[in-house]
């Protein structure tokens, strides 16, 4: 196993940071200013990304799609997750839960997703029940050719400039051996359907222009025929689509702690106190030796994982470790450049202090470092019949 990068790759990795460099750097300021994107810079992102072969790369080229397998989808993130993520996410990468559309879902939502003229987003998370999915409270009752959902979710990402949600709702009970579970179901729901609100949620300090949302159901009727796999198999989906996802958080962890680590290289360069560079000084030096190997650790690790699921082989441990040690680099590396950088380094005149508060939010969505050490240490045990 070896990570050479072939010409396609690299091709790839050059594609995508001259886009970056190019179409979103000169609007972060401007992103960060306003909370928002301007719809007319929405729009240009997308087209832009359309044209040059960017949008909906995971996606199958039968159905157009880029068709990149896993290792290049990752290599493609970890160089958007050097932009601000508000604007990053316009090159959108459609959930890799629509790829069990069947049907008509095909024609009136993956489709139409993987050519940007739909957008989607996904909705598992609820006030009360945020790791433990499980425990949800919003259900699904079925009343002849519908569903009648009532419940809410909070921290949607992206809902307020989706045109659908991929829901999960409980629809029955089941007997486990640790006592009763939900059952869960997906679902496609458009967001203008009666019975639904979308409401933007409170402010974070993470990630402005990219916000999260609440959904309250109402008595709100979805069809039958838009049930997304089978009732009650819903947290199957969930668990595929957990597995990509904490890869894309550590690609985008990794990239954008590399973009920190080459500011705070120039600065040690260039800063000088006491008649020489502050990097020569064993404080700071040391301090830029630990943040590359930090990074370099994380991008083997998730590299690694991106490999193995190209191979049929990555397990929910692998995932786990590159989420896990890759959010937790990016905070050590964001930490440490606002100390290279002083008091500067916390003034908005610079970007130091805005990667230092995106990253804290890496370390709890997709799965806490809590809940990712959890996974790594179940199966550890499990093998040993604990």
């Amino acid at each position: 196993m070896h990570f050479e990068l072939s010409t396609e790759q690299k091709m790839i990795v050059e594609t995508v940071r001259s886009f970056v460099e190019t179409e979103l750097y000169p609007h972060e300021a401007e992103v960060e200013r306003l909370d928002e994107i301007p719809p007319a810079l929405v729009k240009s992102i997308q087209a832009k990304a359309i044209e040059v072969g960017l949008y909906a790369a995971n996606m199958p080229e039968a159905l157009g799609g880029g068709g990149l397998d896993n290792f290049c989808i990752t290599l493609m993130e970890r160089e958007l997750g050097r932009a601000s993520y508000g604007l990053q996410m316009l090159v959108a990468r459609p959930s890799n839960i629509l790829r069990a559309c069947q049907g008509g879902q095909i024609e009136e939502y993956l489709l139409p997703t993987i050519r940007g003229d739909r957008h989607d987003c996904l909705a598992m998370t609820e006030p009360n029940a945020g790791s433990d999915v499980r425990s949800m409270q919003t259900r699904a009752v079925r009343d002849g050719g519908d569903y009648v959902v009532n419940g809410s979710k909070h921290f949607i990402s992206h809902a307020d400039m989706s045109d659908f949600v991929v829901l999960f709702a409980a629809t029955d009970v089941e007997q486990t051996k640790n006592g009763p579970k939900k059952k869960i179901t997906g679902f496609l729901v458009d967001l203008d359907s009666p019975g639904l609100t979308v409401r933007r949620g409170p402010a974070c300090v993470s990630h402005r222009g990219y916000h999260q949302c609440e959904l309250f159901f109402t008595d709100c009727r979805v069809p039958v025929r838009n049930r997304l796999g089978e009732e009650g198999k819903g947290f199957d989906l969930m668990g595929e689509w957990l597995g990509a996802t904490r890869l894309t958080v550590a690609a985008t962890s990794v990239g954008r702690g590399r973009r920190v680590l080459e500011m705070a290289t120039e600065w040690a360069a260039t800063r000088k106190q006491f008649g020489q560079p502050i990097g020569r000084f064993q404080g700071t030096g040391f301090k830029l030796a630990d943040m590359a190997t930090d990074l370099e650790a994380a991008e083997l690790l998730t590299l690694q994982a991106a490999w193995k699921c190209d191979q049929g082989r990555m397990t929910d441990s692998d995932a786990a470790m590159a989420k896990l040690f890759a959010s937790e680099a990016l905070a050590r590396v964001t930490d440490q450049a606002v100390q290279i950088f002083g008091g500067m380094g916390l003034m908005s005149e610079l970007p130091i202090e805005r990667f230092w508060r995106d990253a804290r939010v890496e370390r709890i969505w997709d799965g806490t470092s809590e809940i990712q050490r959890h996974i790594i240490s179940r199966a550890m045990l499990r093998a040993h019949g604990a």
